[in-house]
């Protein structure tokens, strides 16, 4: 999406808080992110994400503002909850909102086309429907 990501992240009993992995992916993908923007030349985006830095983590060092720092964690403990989020992120870049495909299968950063033909995108992806066990073409 163009401004925020769904995902359905599977995690072992690490005995680690869920908001603290996911801040960890967050600070990591951020790294990462303004480490491209350099190296690409990008100064008009990295100059933004500086601007968006508030005054108190300035002081503390901060240098750019990624993401923001809520997040929307809906814990899946159901089948069918499962599969309707699943259907969720497949179709919502596909609505009018977004219309950033005309399917699911060809929006380039969905993993709908792996769960309909097994082809890894560009993001690799492991099937949580298999993790789980849980029947797909079940219809609730």
């Amino acid at each position: 999406m163009p401004n925020h990501i769904h995902a359905l992240i599977s995690f072992s009993n690490s005995g680690k808080n869920i908001n603290r992995i996911v801040g960890n992916g967050k600070r990591f993908m951020a790294y990462d992110l303004i480490q491209k923007l350099k190296n690409t030349g990008n100064e008009i985006i990295l100059q933004q994400l500086s601007d968006a830095v508030n005054a108190s983590d300035k002081k503390r060092g901060k240098l750019h503002e990624v993401f923001e720092p809520s997040i929307d964690i809906k814990e899946c403990f159901t089948e069918k909850f499962i599969i309707q989020k699943l259907n969720y992120i497949h179709f919502n870049p596909c609505t009018d909102k977004w219309n950033l495909s005309d399917c699911p299968e060809n929006y380039m950063h969905s993993s709908a086309k792996y769960y309909d033909t097994g082809v890894q995108g560009i993001y690799l992806i492991d099937n949580i429907m298999k993790m789980l066990d849980i029947d797909l073409s079940k219809k609730y």
